[in-house]
């Protein structure tokens, strides 16, 4: 018996699924016509008796017009005419501000902080931050709410971050040097 439904269990399976398919669809169908139809039947009403259609005689048509053969023209040659235009002017755009190739293993320079200390700052907002003139824990701690909302403006897909992450008070901690303070509040740097 095991060889049995070893050999041939998954097609017993399939011819299951199969049989409760099929169950399923026909007791569907007996519901949808009960459900499409609720309304009474009213008996049905003497119908006035139906006239006989009114046949039209067949008219004789003239003999069918004959259509003409279609005429093949030959190609006709037409030189394009080319004009010259001017080339246009090279559109010269100011130069964007070098971004270091990456910004998380980057020493900070010219007295910078590290701004990816900040719980919240990542490579990308980091860099953006530098390029909005942000570069020092003390800027970031003295923003009163007028300054977080300009810098807000500014950060397109990071907004809400500053007060989110509370780079504010993240910020006081590591311009003050206090480590000790900031690990206990947000977590090891």
């Amino acid at each position: 018996m095991q060889e049995f439904f070893m050999d041939y269990g998954l097609w017993l399976l399939i011819a299951l699924l199969v049989v409760i398919g099929l169950v399923f669809l026909l007791s569907g169908k007996g519901k949808s016509a009960v459900a499409e139809d609720p309304a009474p039947v009213a008996p049905p009403v003497a119908a006035e008796p139906i006239a006989e259609p009114v046949v039209a005689p067949l008219v004789a048509t003239p003999d069918p017009v004959p259509v003409a053969e279609p005429v093949i023209a030959e190609p006709v040659v037409v030189e394009p005419v080319v004009e010259e235009t001017p080339a246009p002017a090279p559109v010269v755009e100011p130069a964007p501000a070098p971004i270091p190739a990456s910004p998380a293993v980057a020493a900070p320079s010219d007295g910078a902080d590290d701004l990816l200390k900040l719980k919240g700052v990542g490579p990308k907002l980091g860099a953006l931050l530098t390029e909005l003139g942000v570069t020092r824990y003390a800027q970031i701690a003295g923003w009163s709410d007028s300054d977080i909302t300009a810098i807000d403006a500014k950060l397109g897909n990071f907004k809400g971050r500053p007060v989110r992450d509370q780079w504010i008070d993240q910020a006081k901690y590591l311009a003050a040097g206090d480590i000790a303070g900031f690990e206990a509040k947000y977590g090891k740097i």
